[in-house]
């Protein structure tokens, strides 16, 4: 059941906001960002790799410190785990200031599975980044290969201070003294910061999902990962096709966690029998989770449509209220369906979806199943 609270943070007005595909272009500008800062960073992600893009990140990192900002890195300990004990050694060396989010089998409150899955950057409390993007080359273009299919927006604005205030809280650190007046001068694109975190009573994504879906009238276009929502969401995916709102699916034809697609396909036979397009995108591994209803509203973030971004993870995905820009996350994701992806018909479906498959899919769905049970459990000690 869903949380009955409402969104913790306003929406804001002024603002300026440009969405940015991954690899990079996304990584050029954090580093820009970094290199720029004069004051303060907050970088909090669920995965930071050790590989070139990580130690590329992580020295922009360090010579910021070494400027005097003041930089707070907050990173999940199971998705980031190949970071050794010497990098971060580095890090708080140069007075950086380092945390792990709930440490794997280590805390005063044991959370199996509980992650920090959002991906967050704020520089000096005036710019952002919010994407679903983590530090690792293969979120980046490297010269083996092009990046995974991702994106991010970035901010400047009113936004930005809201943003911080989420990285603030996650570290449990007071706000910053300054009086800095970090809006746009006039309204200029609606933004509002949303948060899932099931056990702190926060399913705004959530809520936004169903609340978009339920509004739509034209359209609605979804890229997501590991695409494997739960019954709310279905309800409303199947009550908006109903209305006749063209709904479009924008799903991976070749996933990092193979297990994944296989459930995921579990779901076609129930998507095409309600009339909803799927489209599966051929060039590479998609990650990218973002959303466009009607050209007038969208979303760009962490957020999976699985019940583990619902009720196991921590996630942040940003609302914008701009048919400026929702127009334009449209028809980028137009050119992507046009370019990249291939249509699965129920005709062309129906050809593979032979007993075996079946099978497999369904095994694989049930799995997944089972493991959010696991990944939700939560103990908490007395307290």
């Amino acid at each position: 059941m869903l949380s009955s609270k409402r969104n913790r943070t306003q929406n804001t007005t002024r603002n300026q906001a440009t969405l940015i595909k991954g690899g990079q272009q996304y990584f050029s500008l954090l580093e820009k960002l970094i290199s720029e800062a004069q004051e303060r960073i907050h970088l909090q992600f669920y995965i930071f790799d050790p590989d070139s893009t990580g130690k590329t990140i992580g020295k922009a990192l360090i010579a910021a410190a070494q400027r005097g900002v003041k930089v707070h890195i907050l990173l999940d300990a199971y998705g980031s785990q190949k970071l050794s004990r010497n990098f971060i050694k580095r890090w708080k060396d140069e007075g950086v200031h380092f945390r792990w989010f709930q440490p794997f089998f280590k805390s005063d409150k044991f959370y199996l599975g509980r992650r920090l899955h959002h991906k967050v950057v704020v520089i000096d409390g005036l710019h952002s980044l919010v994407s679903g993007l983590n530090i690792s080359d293969r979120y980046n273009d490297t010269a083996e290969a092009e990046a995974w299919l991702d994106w991010g927006l970035y901010c400047q604005g009113s936004v930005s201070r809201q943003l911080e205030e989420v990285c603030r809280k996650r570290m449990k650190m007071r706000a910053p003294k300054d009086k800095v007046d970090n809006s746009v001068k006039s309204d200029q694109c609606e933004i509002g910061v949303r948060v899932n975190d099931w056990f702190g009573r926060r399913q705004e994504i959530t809520r936004m999902y169903l609340r978009m879906l339920r509004d739509a009238r034209e359209s609605v276009v979804i890229m997501t990962p590991y695409f494997m929502p739960g019954h709310e969401f279905k309800r409303s995916l199947r009550a908006a096709a109903k209305r006749g709102v063209h709904v479009k699916m924008i799903l991976t034809e070749n996933s990092d966690i193979p297990v994944a697609k296989y459930a995921e396909r579990y779901m076609y036979h129930w998507l095409l029998d309600n009339e909803i397009e799927i489209w599966e995108y051929r060039k590479n591994v998609l990650h990218g989770k973002i959303a466009s209803v009607d050209g007038k509203s969208a979303t760009v973030g962490s957020y999976n449509v699985n019940n583990l971004s619902a009720y196991a993870s921590i996630e942040l995905n940003l609302e914008v209220i701009d048919p400026s820009l929702a127009g334009e996350i449209e028809k980028r994701l137009a050119e992507i369906i046009k370019k990249d992806c291939v249509h699965i018909t129920r005709e062309a479906f129906k050809k593979r979806a032979h007993f075996f498959n079946r099978l497999v899919q369904a095994t694989a769905y049930n799995f997944f199943r089972f493991m959010l049970f696991l990944f939700t459990l939560r103990i908490r000690h007395p307290e």
